[in-house]
């Protein structure tokens, strides 16, 4: 289902606060920030030529997360960075004075986040990224789970030294859980989402992800026509929202925010003109995009620089994935986990569609860019949905 946007913020600049946070100066802090992290490297802008010719547009640019920092996620690029953000911020101010991100590994600092906690929700990711970041600085972190956070995802959260409560219900439970329990011990909450009261946090996480879009600008010979975007609470699709608003300005690519229908708290927002909390009801493969309430900071950005919302299906999704993981001709295989290609399955749900594609003005000439979110960080239920191992589609692409 689509949504054309007709909200009365769409088409209205940022405020001036977000424009600040997403913009090409604030990237390339980030990127600067990155650089003082171990393991570190640019993730690879992949182009898929063959598919793009299959589907009927000019060019597919795929930003492969996948790899990112070693989490498999673009996550990775989030709460790690608001948590040592918030440290050195935290050793300024103790020491009165401005302590840079080339002095994270030194004594003064290390005291300073030993004696800090961070708590955060999550269905994975986030988690892992906040815990990879308490764990470089030397701070405490305990991550709330909601009971649909598969095994898989807790080890591989505990394996950075973090804490584990699991919480009843679902990802919005976890969040209200989460704020309670650190306001009564005095934990400072990394949220990737926000409400009333809380957006600082939130909108640091959001600033983290313009890294991977500054890299990808970088290796652009052209900037794209048209970007399909997964939301869950929408901090990553108003991220690249506001990025290529504020780097492109009137000329910015058509933006298409992609939900799972059984999970579209951004699509029923738009619909109403307002951020709303939807009821939640089935469950859904995308687990890293089944939230019920959009983050204001984001549904902020989103209603002024979204042009369209997306809903798609179980099937659309598992689809997506086994599309990546089968390429056409020399395009490379990429393995793409239940959420990571949503957005690639929202295009291809589009360019079936007569109705929708005209709406969207998709062709020949199109050029759509698109993020892989997240490798198969659920190996299992990949190796269930696509037919084989990560490995196995990586060594048929190497041997291909």
């Amino acid at each position: 289902m689509l949504l054309l946007n007709t909200t009365p913020d769409h088409n209205q600049p940022l405020e001036t606060e977000d424009a600040a946070t997403l913009s090409a100066e604030a990237a390339t802090e980030v990127e600067r920030y990155l650089t003082y992290r171990p393991n570190h490297a640019a993730t690879l802008l992949r182009h898929l030529p063959g598919l793009a010719e299959k589907i009927g547009i000019k060019d597919i640019l795929v930003k492969d997360e996948s790899t990112r920092l070693g989490l498999g996620s673009f996550k990775a690029l989030g709460g790690s960075y608001a948590v040592i953000r918030l440290v050195l911020e935290e050793a300024s101010r103790q020491a009165g004075a401005t302590i840079d991100i080339s002095e994270l590994q030194s004594p003064k600092v290390r005291q300073v986040a030993g004696e800090m906690a961070f708590g955060c929700a999550t269905d994975g990711n986030h988690g892992k990224s906040v815990a990879m970041g308490a764990k470089l600085v030397g701070a405490k972190a305990t991550i709330f789970v909601h009971s649909g956070v598969s095994d898989e995802r807790v080890e591989a959260i505990a394996s950075y030294g973090a804490d584990i409560i699991r919480v009843p219900g679902n990802y919005d439970d976890s969040v209200a859980e989460a704020e309670k329990v650190c306001a009564e011990r005095g934990w400072i909450v990394v949220s990737d989402t926000s409400w009333p009261g809380y957006e600082r946090i939130p909108a640091l996480v959001m600033q983290g992800y313009t890294a991977m879009l500054s890299e990808a600008a970088r290796e652009m010979t052209q900037a794209p026509t048209h970007i399909f975007m997964q939301a869950g609470v929408g901090g990553l699709a108003a991220a690249v929202a506001g990025y290529f608003a504020g780097r492109y300005g009137e000329s910015r690519p058509t933006f298409v925010v992609v939900e799972p229908d059984r999970a579209a708290c951004v699509f029923e927002s738009a619909k109403q003109g307002r951020a709303v909390k939807i009821d939640d009801s089935q469950s859904t493969i995308m687990a890293m995009l089944e939230c019920y309430e959009p983050s204001l900071v984001a549904w902020r950005v989103l209603s002024r620089c979204a042009d369209a919302f997306q809903t798609i299906g179980e099937e659309d999704a598992k689809g997506a994935m086994r599309t990546l993981a089968a390429p056409v001709a020399s395009d490379p295989a990429i393995v793409s986990g239940e959420s990571g290609g949503a957005g690639l399955a929202g295009l291809l749900a589009a360019m079936e569609d007569e109705e929708m594609r005209k709406a969207l003005k998709l062709g020949p000439d199109s050029r759509v860019f698109l993020i892989n979110s997240e490798g198969a960080t659920d190996q299992a239920l990949y190796q269930s949905i696509v037919g084989r191992t990560p490995e196995e589609v990586l060594a048929t692409a190497v041997s291909a």
